[in-house]
Formats: C-alpha cells, structure tokens, sequence
C-alpha cells in the first residue's frame, strides 16, 4: 500500500461491503488501521463460541455486539434498519466503539458516497472508453477537476449539481444554435 510507505496513518478506514473481503481486513489489521465497514448477511461469525453462522440470523442488541468473524478475529457489529426497509450491518475492529460513534462515522461515509455519486453522474469520470493510461488519468483528472468546479459554484450560489449541469448544457446548445464567432479560414 502506497498511502502506509508515504507515512499515512488513517484515524479510521471506512469502506463498503464489497471491499470488506478476509484479505483487506487482515491488510488493514497488519497496518493497525483502525476500520469501520458495512457487512454482507451472509458473512459467518461466531457470536457466543457456538459456531459459525450468517450475520443474519445473530440477534444484535442495539449497542452492538462482539462477534469472531471466520478467519479474522474479534470485531464489534451493529443493526441498523436501512432507509428502504431493508436491514443492514456494520462492523469495526474497534470494540469499544459505540452506537453514537457509528452513526456519526456513517454519515461522514454517506457524504463520501455522495461525492462518488456525484462526479459520477454529473462529471461521467467512469465514461472514458480509453485504453491507455496517460488517457485515463487525464479524463479522472479533468473529471475531478470539472466536479470541484460544480462543489464551488454549489456552495457558492446554493445551486445543486444538477441545476448547474443542466444550465451548461442549456448555454451550449443555445451557444451551437447561434456561435458569435465562425469559423476563420486558414487557406
């Protein structure tokens, strides 16, 4: 990891559940990076030395409990009831963490998700049909560069994402349909 040779050492690593395999958590372990993921249903832990079972079908109080995930080692999870209806868990290598905690670790991790999102969706930096890796890194550069643009005027005029991407392709079209400036012959 390039971040641990540079000196980095993270109060805490958030990350989804699919990035929550055996062999990241263990990386992260090695490190002594503290870590706060989302968890698949059907990850086996043992809650009580009775054996291994799906995340799913352990009652977890709403403090959290101290589970041994299969070939890891002790982790606190919590329950959380998503907002769709559905149901969710969380787990961290901090056992002393709590529900308070989390919950506030949770929403800097929503603001994280909501930034993919968004220069996803309004700056297409997953688009690039490109090939080669100077290309790629140019197009992730100038998409990030465009998104911290769309952040600025945001905070700047209170207008969301999707009113400012609206109102550029408005003043493009509208730009096409009638250039102030032809083309300059060169011959």
């Amino acid at each position: 990891m390039f971040a641990a040779l540079r000196g980095f050492r993270p109060r805490l690593v958030c990350f989804d559940s699919w990035y929550a395999s055996l062999e990241n958590l263990k990386c992260l372990r090695g490190r002594q990076w503290p870590w706060l993921a989302q968890l698949k249903a059907n990850r086996l832990v043992d809650p009580e030395h009775g054996g291994n079972r799906p995340l799913s079908e352990v009652c977890i109080p709403l403090q959290g409990l101290v589970v041994h995930p299969k070939g890891y080692g002790w982790i606190r999870v919590f329950w959380i009831a998503a907002p769709n209806g559905g149901t969710g868990h969380w787990a961290t290598d901090d056992l002393t963490m709590t529900l308070e905690a989390r919950a506030g670790h949770a929403l800097v991790v929503w603001r994280i998700e909501d930034y993919h999102r968004g220069i996803k969706q309004f700056c297409g930096v997953e688009r690039a049909q490109l090939r080669v890796a100077q290309a790629q890194r140019n197009h992730m550069g100038l998409a990030l560069r465009a998104f911290v643009r769309l952040e600025v005027h945001r905070l700047r005029t209170a207008t969301s994402w999707f009113e400012a991407k609206t109102a550029i392709i408005q003043a493009v079209r509208a730009y096409l349909a009638h250039p102030l400036y032809s083309e300059i012959s060169t011959a």
